[in-house]
């Protein structure tokens, strides 16, 4: 059996040598849209999270005090983060795993909304310092990107099931 640091050095000394075994290659495919599926119904809990923070915020008396006892914003905040790294690191597992398999990225409108989406939900997430200090353009900006991106991803998860589809056909 090989030590770790032989095959770090193998690999350090010859880097595109690196043999990944077929039936990780095989299954590995399938990683991307699990993870993506699941993080579309994440957001979409995230959305329902920011609809009653809007709730929240409109509400008056006792109604304003109970919604209060649900902490949106704190789960609201939380869930948007998580929905945010998972959204990067799925992106990237995502065209690693086209290229491991492929040797080359399949430039077509599902990588480029992909990567539009990655690049807007950093857009928003970034906003949150704003919305902290009450700027309702922020809280807007935020609401009209998020809203953008569950629209296309949605779109991406339909067309994600082709791509699935396809490689199925393969196999």
């Amino acid at each position: 059996m090989l030590s770790f640091m032989t095959i770090l050095a193998h690999v350090v000394e010859n880097p595109m040598s690196i043999e990944i075994p077929e039936s990780i290659k095989v299954y590995g495919q399938f990683i991307h849209p699990i993870l993506m599926w699941g993080l579309l119904a994440l957001s979409i809990y995230a959305l329902y999270l920011g609809v009653q923070i809007r709730r929240t915020r409109a509400a008056e008396g006792d109604a304003k005090k109970e919604l209060i006892k649900g902490k949106f914003n704190v789960k609201h905040y939380q869930v948007g983060s998580i929905v945010l790294a998972l959204m990067v690191v799925g992106s990237i597992a995502g065209m690693a795993v086209t290229y491991v398999n492929n040797g080359k990225l399949f430039v077509g409108s599902h990588l480029l909304a992909g990567l539009g989406m990655t690049a807007a939900i950093a857009v928003s997430a970034s906003l949150s310092p704003f919305m902290q200090k009450g700027q309702n353009w922020a809280r807007y900006t935020h609401i009209l990107l998020n809203v953008a991106i569950l629209g296309l991803f949605s779109w991406q998860a339909l067309t994600g099931v082709q791509i699935v589809q396809r490689i199925i056909s393969k196999m």
